[in-house]
């Protein structure tokens, strides 16, 4: 019987397959490249978003659109970083003490844009043309160092966090380190583990010389390592108490020369009356207490005048040796927000309105610790924090994936603080747990809490399955690796 010429056609490849496959491999492009340059009709008729900066808060809203809208093609959503890899901010004290390795915590911008229907550019933002509503973007990676493009945008969302604001001080922008990324976090680990090895070096050297006669007092011996960290909020407290749990362990491990309680001094500088101020003063007391019983010593109702290379000069002219000086007392804007030609206020924070837009250019939102907003009783800023951020980047995602609804108000809601003091525990405060009121919580309860945080950060990004795979590999690797980063 012959065939039929439906049975002889041969079959072809379903088209869908080609087409994923080709728009996953453009969801990550340098700019400056071919591969960035191409354009489709259908492409240049969507919706552009850009998110500039993957913080905390961009990372998360860059995800949550390309479900919801890069997915089905309904809009082009872009993320824009300088660095390839996001890591969790509120972590960076653990990096500094060295008592975490980043490369385990870190999420790659890359394989987050293919596995979320999003496209990422690796490069900084160097200039906005707002009337053109374009973005220049100077290309990160070593194969396109430095080369320039332009991305045009219909909505750009500014997610460029914040860096360390020194109020002036003379002498603490030169001299202090601040934790405002890894790389900063990273150069003070090394530092630090440097400092500590020399003082053991020299205490195994001063154990095998010649001793005093027996008529001559001991004098107490000087700190050979001295670390003053200006600032006590959650980062300048939990940043202490890492480091004391670093001492302890290099110690135990291999410095065994090294007195860690006489040796390593660490003091906490505070302007204010008491550490912690977001807290209640009964948490703070708690914590105080805790860090003094760990040989921390803290100097609340202190002022700093200046720092110079070795020394932190407060305002009553008491002068403490620093052979690391750390800022961790405010923030402000990145310097990228003075050329962008909107309202800041003094923070170089751009001011936005009730839907988190510039109150000088409706296509351009803010969010996270470069914005500043004012909370409903107009008496405060929103504060900036992570929780903040992820709050803010909720209020945008609703409002960017359904813009024909009417946009209502944001309205900051704070459902508390919990600080780590590392294996020591940790203190907080849950609001809005038990109606308006708020509960305190401390030890292990509240080190579980933010533990638990920090989980739901990542499972709102990577999702439940790759969230409990890293989970159990940092068990894993905590079981087998050495405590402390020493390499």
């Amino acid at each position: 019987m012959p065939a039929t010429r439906s049975s002889c056609r041969p079959r072809s490849r379903p088209r869908t397959r080609h087409v994923a496959r080709t728009s996953a491999s453009r969801r990550v492009a340098t700019p400056g490249s071919d591969q960035q340059r191409f354009s489709t009709s259908w492409r240049n008729r969507m919706q552009t978003i850009v998110i500039a900066g993957g913080g905390v808060a961009g990372l998360e809203l860059a995800t949550r659109l390309g479900r919801e809208l890069g997915r089905r093609n309904k809009a082009r959503i872009v993320l824009v970083d300088s660095a390839p890899t996001h890591f969790w901010k509120p972590l960076l004290h653990s990096v500094a003490a060295g008592t975490i390795d980043p490369d385990h915590y870190h999420v790659d911008h890359a394989r987050q844009a293919i596995d979320n229907h999003f496209e990422f550019m690796c490069g900084e933002v160097v200039d906005v043309d707002r009337a053109a509503r374009a973005l220049t973007i100077r290309a990160r990676l070593p194969h396109a160092m430095g080369q320039e493009t332009t991305l045009r945008y219909d909505r750009l969302v500014l997610s460029f966090g914040s860096v360390t604001n020194f109020f002036g001080v003379p002498g603490a922008a030169d001299h202090c380190l601040s934790l405002d990324g890894v790389e900063q976090a990273e150069a003070f680990r090394r530092r630090f583990l440097r400092l500590c090895a020399a003082a053991g070096a020299r205490q195994r050297l001063n154990s095998n010389g010649a001793t005093l006669p027996s008529a001559a007092p001991a004098a107490p011996a000087a700190p050979l390592v001295n670390i003053v960290i200006v600032g006590a909020g959650p980062t300048g407290v939990e940043l202490a108490a890492d480091l004391r749990h670093t001492v302890d362990t290099l110690v135990r491990y291999r410095l065994n020369e090294l007195d860690s309680a006489c040796q390593v001094r660490i003091t906490i500088i505070e302007r204010g009356p008491r550490l912690l101020p977001s807290l209640a003063p009964a948490l703070s007391d708690i914590a105080a207490a805790k860090l003094r019983g760990l040989g921390i010593d803290i100097r609340t109702d202190t002022a700093v005048a200046e720092v110079t290379a070795e020394h932190v000069i407060t305002a009553d002219g008491e002068v403490y040796p620093a052979a690391i000086a750390v800022w961790a007392a405010g923030v402000q804007g990145p310097s990228i927000n003075t050329r962008l030609g909107i309202a800041l206020n003094r923070s170089k924070q751009v001011l936005v309105d009730a839907q988190l837009r510039a109150i000088d250019d409706p296509h351009i939102h803010a969010m996270g610790d470069c914005s500043a907003m004012q909370v409903a009783s107009a008496t405060a800023m929103v504060p900036p924090s992570a929780q903040a951020a992820r709050q803010q980047a909720d209020f945008l995602y609703h409002l960017l994936a359904r813009p024909q609804r009417s946009a209502p108000a944001f309205r900051y809601r704070d459902h508390g603080t919990l600080v780590s003091l590392g294996r020591y525990g940790a203190v907080g405060m849950l609001r809005q747990v038990i109606g308006d009121r708020h509960v305190n919580v401390q030890g292990m309860v509240a080190k579980a809490l933010y533990l638990v945080a920090y989980e739901r950060y990542v499972m709102a990004n990577l999702g439940p399955v790759r969230m409990c795979a890293q989970m159990v590999v940092r068990w894993v690797r905590s079981k087998w690796l050495m405590p402390v980063k020493w390499h």
